[in-house]
């Protein structure tokens, strides 16, 4: 792709600034109700659009929760599908090459659904700048969260006023801007699930603080050499060099000692706190995946074993988690880059069956099904099922059309014997 000019890059600044014949719109200060506001620590933190202190990602579990989430959403394709008889991908339509290949100059689409995301999960809301031309979407610009003040206009409409510290605030209508919206009680800003999770994750942080805090301070020996009288600063040091080298290593694993001077070796055991500590650590764990709906054992928590129990889990937390999650993309990518007139003819769809496909033994009953094997009727065609494996469509007669094992001659996708 060539490089904007400058009148094409004036042109950009000024569709992001939003200006109006030429004039800027002024900058508003943002209000606080008090010191203890905590939109006031979140401002301070960023520093008006810089980076903001993510103290709650530092917890390995939330990481892991926010990571499996945003990282699900980031992978996964979406595709703007054609409805009607003939369904299918509407790969020349704009809004699909932004979904699916482009979203801005500089991002991946994993990239841009992964920030998006991100965003939603801490603060409740994410935004984008929609650049339009020609009443064709062209561009997706992640923006500030907490630069960003969401109303809901006279016209019932929403209205956000972004606050850029280069450009003062941009006043930008509802279709220039791209809304992900997490649970809401107006309806027009969504909560921010972490916050309200807030005294959870600090206990959880607070938890791996002590943890950290016993390698550092604690005594870690692992037990002691007990004598009866002082030794004397020869067989001390003979003692000593004995321990760190003849007894020290994997090498002196399961090695006799021999102890001199009537001594006697006292192994430390652990004691009911550290276990105490170890239950407490495992509860906050369990708090942190409740909160995000992921199963325990998708943190590497070993409260079941690695076969059919971890397949069904995936399934739940596809269905019981992520289908959300997905849900609120499809819908807000329809209600923002879709005209009118275009919605009852295309919608957006993950690609969830690309997270569902189970072993190559699963596809193989599934799609021996779907082509009408045992009697069933058939629901899929040779080349769909093609298409879903990622396979060539086939050029052999009657690959397109539905056809009854049981009526037909010779195997499936063979071309006719030659006579």
């Amino acid at each position: 792709m060539s490089r904007f000019n400058e009148n094409s890059m004036a042109a950009l600044d000024r569709i992001w600034r939003g200006d109006r014949g030429g004039k800027s719109v002024r900058a508003e200060s943002r209000e606080f109700n008090g010191t203890d506001d905590p939109a006031m620590l979140e401002f301070i933190r960023a520093g008006q659009g810089g980076a903001h202190d993510s103290f709650q990602l530092r917890n390995m579990a939330v990481l892991r929760c926010v990571s499996l989430i945003c990282g699900t959403v980031g992978m996964l394709p979406i595709s703007l599908i054609e409805a009607g008889p003939d369904k299918r991908v509407a790969s020349e339509h704009p809004v699909h090459r932004l979904l699916k290949r482009k979203p801005n100059p500089w991002q991946t689409p994993l990239e841009f659904k992964r920030q998006m995301e991100l965003a939603k999960q801490r603060h409740g809301d994410a935004y984008a700048r929609v650049v339009w031309s020609a009443g064709r979407p062209i561009h997706l610009i992640p923006m500030d969260t907490l630069a960003v003040r969401a109303e809901l206009g006279d016209d019932w409409k929403m209205v956000y006023r972004y606050n850029s510290k280069k450009r003062g605030e941009v006043v930008l209508k509802q279709e220039e801007v791209f809304h992900l919206r997490d649970l809401s009680i107006d309806g027009v800003t969504g909560l921010s699930r972490m916050k309200l999770a807030d005294r959870a994750i600090r206990l959880a942080l607070d938890a791996e603080r002590a943890a950290s805090r016993i390698f550092e301070t604690g005594n870690m020996a692992g037990g002691a050499i007990e004598v009866p009288t002082a030794l004397s600063d020869q067989a001390y040091a003979r003692m000593r060099e004995s321990l760190d080298t003849d007894y020290a290593g994997v090498a002196a694993a399961q090695r006799w000692m021999l102890l001199e001077e009537n001594a006697k070796a006292n192994k430390f055991g652990s004691t009911a706190q550290e276990a105490q500590h170890v239950e407490n650590r495992n509860a906050q764990v369990g708090e942190v995946a409740r909160l995000f709906g992921v199963p325990r054992p998708l943190l590497f928590m070993d409260d079941t074993s690695w076969g059919s129990g971890i397949e069904q889990l995936g399934i739940f937390f596809l269905q019981y988690t992520m289908l959300e999650h997905f849900t609120n993309w499809e819908q807000a990518i329809e209600r923002t880059l879709l005209q009118e007139h275009e919605l009852e003819r295309y919608q957006a769809k993950f690609n969830v069956r690309a997270l569902m496909r189970g072993t190559l033994k699963d596809q193989a009953d599934f799609f021996a099904k779907a082509l009408g094997a045992g009697g069933t009727s058939p629901w899929h065609t040779q080349n769909e099922v093609r298409d879903l494996l990622d396979y060539p469509e086939s050029d052999q007669p009657g690959t397109n059309e539905l056809r009854n094992p049981m009526t037909q001659k010779g195997k499936p996708d063979e071309p006719p014997e030659s006579a």
